[in-house]
């Protein structure tokens, strides 16, 4: 059940006696989760299906608002009445289009989940159409994921990616999509600013690259022969970290020119994915600022 408000949105008055307008925004409060709108947030455990459907869920304060300065179509917020509050200017920019504003208490919204993970807040938006690689720059430096499961690591490579200056995430068919929630939420909404690649066949794309573009495939390998500060990183890369246990499978280093390991101490095998990626963006950086070679950015 549904109290469907009018378009003003908001029982408020101004100081003019009138209720203020929202023209770009429709909002319901809610006081049951079977609304058909809500559809979307009941499915968050069912991720193929809003892979399927070209959407994903954004949640808590900061990704939201992160996703409503993005470029991406917002379809519909999920929040508690006083974030509505915060984010009713932002909601009615008109540059998202209309959209559908669920205001409904957090008790019902822990429902949704279980526990209060979300800060009161959700959004669904619409993943954006597939990039074209021809839009990728010169000396570009762009990451594969191969076969990387968990979707909190793809969240932080996306990260860290995002930050250290990569052009591009290519997310192999084994890998987790960087627009499922948790790794939404663990970009911390950079995945909203940065292309995102889904290969049929990830080993078919980087052959195209080395073919085409002369990219030099590098693996991210703990057990690699080169030392990172021994590696070049001249012209178009593409860096390739791989599973959480096994690392990049036999298939993908068969194709790398080079397997780089990060130098490690006090009898340390190995790091996190997200933490060795951020330190071999961090000296590819280095090596071009050495070089003189454009800045990744």
């Amino acid at each position: 059940m549904i109290d469907h408000l009018a378009a003003s949105g908001s029982r408020r008055l101004n100081p003019a006696g009138r209720a203020p307008r929202h023209p770009m925004i429709n909002i319901h409060r809610i006081i049951s989760l079977d609304h058909a709108g809500l559809e979307p947030y009941r499915t968050l455990r069912r991720p193929l299906e809003h892979r399927q459907q070209g959407i994903f869920v954004a949640e808590g304060e900061k990704v939201v608002r992160r996703l409503l300065d993005s470029t991406l179509r917002l379809r519909s917020v999920l929040l508690c009445p006083e974030w509505f509050e915060r984010f009713g200017p932002a909601l009615n920019s008109g540059h998202q289009g209309p959209v559908d504003v669920f205001l409904a208490d957090r008790a019902l919204l822990r429902q949704i989940i279980g526990y209060n993970l979300h800060q009161g807040i959700m959004a669904l938006a619409e993943v954006p159409p597939e990039p074209d690689l021809r839009s990728l720059p010169s000396a570009h430096v762009v990451v594969a994921l191969d076969a990387l499961h968990h979707a909190e690591n793809v969240g932080v490579v996306v990260r860290n990616a995002a930050a250290l200056g990569a052009h591009a995430i290519l997310a192999g068919e084994t890998a987790a999509s960087p627009y499922l929630r948790r790794a939404v939420r663990n970009s911390m909404g950079a995945v909203f600013h940065l292309p995102i690649f889904h290969p049929p066949s990830l080993s078919t794309l980087l052959r195209s690259l080395v073919e085409s573009w002369g990219t030099r495939l590098i693996a991210a390998d703990a057990g690699g022969t080169t030392l990172l500060e021994e590696a070049e990183f001249g012209g178009n890369v593409c860096v390739i970290v791989g599973n959480e246990q096994e690392g990049v499978s036999p298939e993908l280093l068969s194709l790398c020119a080079v397997r780089v390991r990060v130098p490690m101490e006090r009898g340390t095998d190995s790091l996190n994915v997200g933490s060795a990626l951020a330190v071999i963006l961090y000296g590819i950086r280095e090596y071009r600022r050495r070089t003189g070679e454009h800045h990744l950015r």
